[in-house]
């Protein structure tokens, strides 16, 4: 079914409108079973931003024509784990939760185009859905973030960063839209589509075709390390589901599992 699906969304691409575009890659999970190790590698155990979950790749699977990332509430012994250390990823001896986290970085990245998501976002407390990207060449965040999809705490985001003068310290284009100005109370019960349309002028990040940012490449350049240029490289994706952290707030009162459920991801770029 997704197939005649798919055939249907190429025919309306065929419009006028849309003869810029190209369908380059997509992935529609149809298999069954774990997401394709040929083009998605799972992370592994604590990774960024002080978050509670333990990554690990069972949390991850196709199901139904979806991509199922599912955080759990289950504890995890951690092997790093080091008694009296000030490393945020040794001095827990636990992890309270489980999710996991898929990235294309050493099998796809794309300079400029069409990036889309099909997909539903647990928006309960203490969850971190992402649909993001990060540029092959450079530290973070010399080398660009683009945070097509982001929620947290009863906000969606849109983000944009580069490097500042400061070493880990971006510069951010970030705008957050509150869930409840979409006059929706059954937003989160559904499928939405977040878009980033990026060329060599500008990136604009859209859910359900509604503007949310968009960045002058002119202006997003890096203020220390200007031999790298953060947004004229191949970025490369990220989908995971984080829990609590420095920005997921408090999951204490939240009923586990949660999941973050991908229809599609597809990249277009002009002929």
């Amino acid at each position: 079914m997704k197939n005649i699906v798919l055939a249907a969304v190429l025919t309306v691409f065929a419009a006028p409108s849309f003869a810029q575009w190209k369908l380059v890659w997509a992935d529609e999970f149809d298999s069954e079973g774990a997401p394709d190790p040929k083009i998605w590698e799972p992370e592994k155990g604590f990774v960024r931003n002080e978050e509670l979950q333990w990554y690990q790749a069972e949390n991850a699977y196709c199901k139904g024509g979806l991509l199922i990332i599912e955080a759990k509430k289950e504890k995890v012994k951690n092997p790093n784990y080091k008694a009296g250390s000030n490393n945020w990823k040794e001095n827990r001896e636990f992890a309270a939760y489980t999710s996991a986290s898929l990235t294309t970085k050493k099998s796809k990245s794309w300079q400029y185009g069409r990036f889309e998501i099909r997909a539903k976002i647990d928006t309960r407390a203490g969850l971190w859905p992402a649909f993001w990207t990060l540029g092959i060449k450079g530290r973070w965040p010399d080398n660009g973030e683009i945070d097509i999809m982001e929620y947290y705490r009863d906000m969606l985001l849109a983000n944009v960063a580069w490097g500042s003068n400061e070493q880990y310290k971006p510069i951010w284009n970030s705008v957050k839209k509150p869930l409840n100005t979409f006059e929706d109370p059954k937003w989160a019960d559904k499928f939405h589509v977040w878009r980033m349309d990026w060329d060599e002028d500008s990136i604009k990040l859209y859910v359900d075709d509604l503007l949310l940012t968009s960045q002058d490449l002119s202006k997003a350049v890096n203020a220390k390390n200007k031999d790298i240029q953060p947004f004229h490289q191949p970025h490369y994706v990220l989908l995971d589901l984080a829990v609590g952290g420095d920005n997921g707030g408090d999951p204490s009162g939240t009923d586990f599992p949660a999941r973050f459920e991908v229809d599609y991801v597809r990249i277009y770029q002009k002929k």
